[in-house]
């Protein structure tokens, strides 16, 4: 089966223009037909064919308790090294003492540094929101052993066997990688965020409207345990 082109070209796929902005490239860099820089903050976002950004598809990957009084949102990058060992270690902790427990809502944002990310937030998407949590555990895991592929086809391909050990089919993959309207979907999505909560490095969070910075499990609790409701 000939392999279809991935979206993105090394990490740069992704130029500053006023802030981070979307150039699919074809893996030999040059550019998609027609395709267009997405300037972050524009009043009217639009494809490369004119039309505009349904970001509506980039589903919200959350877990915990929807109606709890505290919602904790996780702003990380699959190429992060601090985001992995948090991923590995606190949120561990925290998923055990409070998602789990339902004393919280969880909502994890993807980061877009580079392409590299990106094509791990679309495979992470790829099997839905079931699957996404999982998907997303065995990224970072290997994180060290993908991410340091010497090439973007390396990259592709330790993306793709990890997608393959999750259940998908490469063709299911192989779509998720190529699908240019979610990649800009979701790239609008990131740099809304990146506006609204004035997001500098990751992993960052934002609990109840307050952004704070990596922190240990013992600093999240200091912070959560007086947001939570008393029990009686």
């Amino acid at each position: 089966m000939q392999r279809r082109t991935l979206l993105l070209s090394g990490a740069a796929a992704l130029t500053a223009v006023g802030g981070y902005n979307l150039y699919a490239s074809l893996s030999g860099g040059a550019p998609l037909p027609g395709s267009t820089l997405i300037e972050p903050g524009a009043a009217q976002a639009q494809t490369s064919d004119g039309a505009e950004i349904d970001i509506s598809q980039v589903l919200e990957m959350e877990a915990g308790n929807p109606e709890a009084e505290v919602t904790i949102m996780e702003f990380s990058s699959f190429t992060c090294p601090h985001c992995a060992r948090f991923n590995q270690t606190v949120y561990n902790d925290l998923k055990e003492a409070y998602i789990d427990t339902g004393l919280v809502r969880y909502i994890k944002r993807e980061v877009y540094f580079d392409a590299y990310g990106l094509w791990a937030a679309l495979v992470a998407r790829c099997g839905g929101q079931m699957r996404y949590f999982g998907v997303a555990e065995m990224i970072y895991a290997e994180q060290s052993d993908w991410a340091r592929g010497e090439s973007g086809a390396d990259v592709a391909d330790s993306l793709r066997r990890i997608g393959r050990r999750a259940g998908m089919s490469d063709e299911e993959l192989n779509a998720c990688l190529t699908d240019r309207d979610q990649a800009t979907a979701m790239m609008q999505v990131y740099q809304n965020n990146m506006e609204e909560y004035g997001i500098t490095g990751t992993p960052s969070f934002v609990i109840n409207g307050e952004t704070y910075s990596n922190m240990s499990f013992a600093e999240f609790q200091e912070i959560l345990d007086p947001l939570l409701p008393a029990s009686e």
